[in-house]
């Protein structure tokens, strides 16, 4: 039998209720379980809204950081330029060909051989100088054949005369009919046609032969001999003797580009530029223009014209031909490398004053190489973003690059001779 424990044990004894009592825990115990039942989990809610609200705390800092830095990557660093404009006065230079002012070749006008030539190359004539003589001795026979005839052409018509004066005397004394008289009439009157067909003929083959004298027609230059003695000669054009040359003015052809066609006019003055002589200017004028667009170079053919008294300037040559405009209203100039080729047509980027690149279609002049005329589109004050990189939209952000400051693009250059 054991003993039994005189202190009260609560942690193995159950609590039994006295008589009347209701049932429960002690008072002790109930209150410690309530206090952990509730101040645990609040404990526990608590640390977990604690953690919740730093992590939140943590990313909104790391977003705020991270935002600039995320802007900054996007925006795209470029360099801008300012339109220019032309100045008021423009110097348009055109490649131009120099050509005699009348240049003809001279053919033979009648058949033969080459006798003698007087002038060769490079001769300077007068009009009306001898040239050369041809030996035409088909043309001398048929000359001489052409005069017996007409000789006897006359004997005929002598002879017609005198018959028909004969029958009208006998017919006064009705020795003959009127019929035989009007043959005889009509028989005179054929014999002078005869005569005057001869005559003519007469007069053709000795103006054949004058050509036997081949002269020059104006005063010039002969640039050109292709014969020589004892050369077959035939009449026409089938080949040419000399060329002759009128060089005391020369003319320059030039083909302006139609954008210009309305700034050239008539006595407009034009300097000439041969590289021959490279420091020499020669003065010029616009003589005549062709009045009408060409549709397949889309150019206004110009003619102006040099005085060459002194001969220094030879037809043929390669020139250079300077036209002083004057602009009403310069156009805008900007580097060819703004430009944008899309589908839409040529634009260029502008930066904005939010610091966005906003793409603006022009419509272009001319090219001047490194440099490229605005007709519309741009306005002085647009800062044009140099080399723009594909990627580049409308309302892309963009930063300047603060760069020193660069010449103005070229206000003209004289466009590249065409192959034309």
């Amino acid at each position: 039998m054991k003993p039994q424990s005189t202190e009260t044990d609560w942690s193995t004894e159950r609590y039994e209720p006295a008589h009347g009592e209701t049932g429960g825990p002690p008072p002790r115990r109930q209150k410690t379980s309530k206090f952990l039942l509730y101040t645990i989990p609040a404990l526990c809610l608590a640390i977990f809204a604690a953690l919740a609200f730093w992590r939140v705390e943590t990313r909104l800092h790391v977003r705020a950081a991270l935002i600039p830095a995320a802007t900054e990557a996007n925006e795209v660093s470029v360099a801008v330029t300012h339109p220019q404009r032309t100045s008021a006065s423009e110097n348009l230079t055109l490649p131009g060909n120099v050509q005699a002012y009348v240049e003809t070749p001279i053919y033979a006008r009648t058949d033969g051989y080459l006798k003698r030539w007087y002038v060769d190359i490079g001769g300077r004539v007068k009009a009306g100088q001898l040239l050369a003589t041809i030996e035409t001795p088909e043309v001398d026979q048929q000359l001489r054949q052409a005069e017996a005839a007409q000789l006897q052409a006359q004997a005929n018509l002598d002879l017609a005369k005198t018959t028909a004066d004969r029958w009208q005397v006998l017919l006064k004394s009705d020795g003959v009919s009127q019929q035989e008289v009007d043959q005889n009439e009509s028989a005179y009157k054929a014999r002078q046609a005869d005569l005057n067909a001869a005559l003519a003929n007469v007069e053709r083959l000795k103006y054949m032969q004058s050509f036997q004298q081949v002269t020059a027609p104006f005063d010039g230059v002969i640039t050109t001999r292709d014969v020589d003695i004892g050369a077959l000669i035939s009449n026409g054009n089938a080949k040419q003797l000399f060329r002759l040359a009128q060089i005391d003015t020369l003319r320059v052809y030039v083909n302006v580009p139609e954008s210009y066609g309305n700034d050239i006019h008539l006595g407009m003055a034009a300097d000439l530029h041969i590289s021959q002589f490279p420091n020499r200017t020669f003065a010029g004028k616009v003589a005549h223009t062709s009045g009408a667009i060409d549709t397949v170079s889309r150019t206004l053919l110009v003619e102006v014209q040099v005085s060459n008294a002194s001969g220094e300037l030879l037809p043929g040559s390669y020139a250079e031909v300077e036209f002083h405009l004057k602009a009403g209203s310069p156009p805008l100039v900007i580097p060819s490398n703004t430009l944008i080729f899309r589908a839409s047509g040529p634009q260029v980027a502008v930066v904005d004053d939010a610091g966005k690149a906003r793409l603006k279609t022009v419509t272009i002049g001319r090219d001047l190489g490194t440099s490229l005329e605005i007709i519309s589109g741009l306005q002085p004050a647009d800062a044009v973003v140099v080399n723009p990189p594909d990627s580049i939209a409308d309302g892309t952000p963009v930063v300047v690059q603060q760069q020193p400051s660069q010449p103005s693009p070229p206000m003209q250059q004289p466009p590249a001779a065409a192959g034309h």
